[in-house]
């Protein structure tokens, strides 16, 4: 079964009651999601949380790793924050300009050291 592990911040759009230090995981199986499309910019599906149908926007530079539940191999991600602006248009603010306090607090949102698997059951 995939599961992604994404680090969170205001260009992700995700159930943020699940997120933990930053990091939320996702299932990404067939059974676990509608309408999952992955391309070169962001992974997108509608899924179940709680019982509720919820919409999921993931740029593939905040995908920290993917790995298998049952085994727990996998492969781990640089996460690459190169622009404050979000992919979608969802009652979104505009980008901080640059020397603005948005900015600085992107360099301190940005996970530290190399990126690690663990086992999620």
């Amino acid at each position: 079964t995939p599961y992604i592990v994404v680090w969170v911040n205001e260009r992700t759009d995700v159930p943020r009651e699940y997120v933990q230090n930053n990091e939320i995981v996702l299932n990404i199986s067939v059974d676990a999601t509608k309408d999952l499309r992955i391309d070169n910019d962001l992974v997108t599906f509608s899924a179940r949380f709680a019982g509720v149908g919820r919409q999921v926007f993931v740029p593939v530079g905040n995908v920290m790793s993917i790995f298998a539940r049952e085994t727990g191999e996998g492969m781990g991600f640089d996460v690459e924050l190169a622009s404050t602006e979000p992919l979608h248009a969802v009652d979104s603010a505009p980008p901080a300009l640059p020397g603005e306090k948005g900015n600085e607090a992107d360099k301190q949102d940005k996970p530290k050291g190399p990126p690690s698997l663990r086992i999620v059951k």
